[in-house]
């Protein structure tokens, strides 16, 4: 984590630094602060899931890690369940923060190989949702991206986002079993789990 930390330093911009001095020193927070909060695992879940209005502009800053990938979410899924899934791609793209998302029928490019648009799905996004359905345990090729994504990041690292629904949890992979999940019982709910989670 510490070389992580010291490889993505945050280096204020001149805009940054006219705007923080607009600020009173109560209001506004140093990269020493939140650069120890994000390293604690116990801060970070401690932390409240809605965004403030700083770290809401420095993602959207064009210095930001975020604009190194095309997208900030790829949404692996089944194709019974594309449904729901575009609901949750019309939510995510429709917040504040205009996620980019990657969807398959929608964003791959026709005449390329599968594999190949699944492989640069996961390689060209910050974090992966896996939709984790009983469609979902019966398609090759989620299992295929699954693999790929955590092949990818094989710490985990927050990156990969399992959602489950309507799966029982002796049939949940043993692959994912070491992360936390998000269980889709209300849908709103879960919708707002999963913006909040893309977000951190």
């Amino acid at each position: 984590g510490w070389f992580r930390r010291l490889l993505h330093k945050h280096k204020p911009s001149s805009v940054e630094s006219s705007l923080s001095t607009r600020h009173s020193p109560s209001s506004s927070l140093s990269s020493s602060s939140v650069e120890s909060s994000s390293s604690s695992p116990s801060t970070s879940l401690a932390r409240s899931v809605c965004p403030s209005p700083t770290s809401a502009l420095d993602i959207s800053a064009s210095g930001s890690p975020r604009w190194t990938k095309s997208y900030d979410v790829c949404i692996c899924h089944s194709e019974v369940d594309l449904e729901l899934v575009e609901e949750l791609v019309s939510y995510l793209e429709g917040q504040p923060e205009s996620f980019r998302c990657f969807l398959q029928l929608r964003d791959a490019t026709p005449g390329n190989a599968v594999m190949t648009e699944l492989c640069d799905a996961v390689q060209n996004s910050h974090c992966w949702v896996m939709f984790i359905t009983p469609g979902f345990l019966q398609d090759p090729w989620c299992k295929y991206q699954m693999h790929q994504a955590l092949a990818e990041a094989p710490m985990a690292n927050g990156r990969t986002i399992p959602v489950v629904k309507d799966v029982d949890r002796k049939d949940y992979p043993r692959e994912l079993r070491n992360l936390y999940y998000i269980y889709m019982v209300l849908k709103e709910k879960s919708f707002k789990q999963i913006r909040d989670t893309v977000f951190r």
